[in-house]
């Protein structure tokens, strides 16, 4: 597109970088460079990692300091003159997770390092939208007392629906829950930041592609499959979330599996949630819902034919699944996560062996499956990681 009043082969005209943009932009350089070290660097590596002035590097870096958001530490003694002070993301600074599950409430304060420094876990029954919200309130508020003069930095929620950009709830067919003002309604908690709303299982993933806020994980692209009652999925590419134009990228619970298959509570019927959601795999295989993770793969290899049952049957739904998503995306990394990640290695092998089968790129690139880390409130601490992501990209503000 090219702006009114301007020419198609004008070149753009040249912008003037203002004294406080470049500050902006150094500061920005140096958090990103903390966050992503292996080894804590000093004032004096950063400023020849990204080519400034160590007089510039080490103003920027007391203001940092000062803020909260880097923290120094001693590193050991070096071969002559005293050790330099090493740098880390700061302890001081919190964002905080919230997470609704349709049995539990989570809340996760996290710090710049990763680090989960107050939690609360509670079950919680199907309800109407704005109790169950209220009680997370009350659980959020509980853990924010007791952060100990850490700074709070924003709250992010989520939930196992489709979200708008303003923060509303759509719709969650597993809570039952349509149109609510998720954002408004948690406003308090939040007090003068933002509340961000977003899809549980793009916070899930969002853990997966950046474990620590700031640092990118071994992955940079692939498809995350988040399973609870619910099945939720994640495209990341380029280590970034994919969200879609309307926030719904990534439903991969509501891919169809066989159109005659059941009926599933979107509307539609045979979605891969019928076939590997937890209430699906407990009715065949007989176990009860809070033992599917650890007791499917035991049980199936001990030869129980309805845990054998189940077994197959997630391990068909998700190729024929995921493999019409990988054809789709070009994308050929899987996470599995939730109880999908309690399956066995032999198990995890045939579903990817039956995704090479049917995805049309194999040949030159097979599938990869592996499972996630093992978060147990995952979607809590990416939320957290998303409300900490501002002071990661924009330090300035914080300073």
């Amino acid at each position: 597109m090219v702006e009114p009043g301007a020419t198609p082969w004008s070149a753009p005209a040249p912008v003037a970088v203002r004294q406080s943009s470049l500050r902006e932009r150094n500061l920005a350089a140096i958090v990103a460079a903390v966050c992503r070290a292996e080894v804590p660097p000093s004032r004096a590596d950063l400023a020849a990692e990204l080519s400034m002035t160590r007089a510039t590097a080490g103003r920027l870096v007391d203001e940092l300091v000062a803020a909260r958001v880097v923290d120094e530490v001693d590193r050991s003694q070096g071969a002559r003159g005293r050790p330099a002070k090493g740098l880390l993301p700061g302890t001081g600074i919190v964002g905080l997770g919230l997470a609704v599950e349709t049995d539990r409430l989570l809340v996760r304060a996290v710090d710049l390092r990763g680090r989960v420094v107050g939690e609360r876990v509670v079950g919680s029954s199907a309800g109407d939208a704005e109790s169950v919200l209220d009680a997370l309130a009350h659980q959020a508020r509980e853990v924010r007392r007791g952060l100990q003069g850490r700074r709070l930095v924003g709250v992010g929620v989520a939930l196992p629906g489709i979200v708008d950009d303003d923060g509303r709830l759509l719709r969650a067919p597993n809570l039952r829950w349509n149109d609510v003002d998720v954002a408004g309604i948690l406003a308090s908690v939040g007090g003068r930041h933002r509340v961000l709303v977003a899809n549980e299982a793009d916070m899930a993933a969002l853990v997966e592609a950046e474990p620590r806020p700031g640092r990118l994980g071994p992955w940079t692209d692939f498809v995350h499959v988040s399973a609870a009652v619910g099945v939720g999925g994640a495209i990341v590419s380029g280590g970034r979330v994919v969200a879609g134009e309307h926030g719904a990228a990534g439903e991969l619970g509501h891919v169809c599996v066989d159109p005659s298959g059941p009926a599933c509570g979107c509307g539609s019927t045979g979605c891969l949630e019928q076939y590997v959601g937890l209430r699906a795999v407990a009715e065949v295989s007989g176990l009860p819902r809070d033992r599917v993770a650890t007791g499917l793969a035991a049980g199936a290899a001990a030869g129980d034919p309805r845990c054998v049952a189940a077994v197959e049957q997630v391990t068909h739904a998700l190729s024929v699944a995921l493999a019409s998503v990988v054809n789709v995306v070009g994308i050929s990394s899987v996470v599995l996560g939730g109880h999908l990640a309690a399956l066995d290695p032999a198990t995890i092998e045939a579903i990817r062996a039956r995704l090479d089968a049917r995805v049309i790129g194999s040949r030159w690139k097979p599938v990869q499956v592996t499972v996630a880390r093992g978060d147990h409130a995952a979607a809590a601490t990416g939320a957290a990681h998303r409300a900490l992501a501002d002071v990661v990209a924009r330090p300035a503000t914080w300073v």
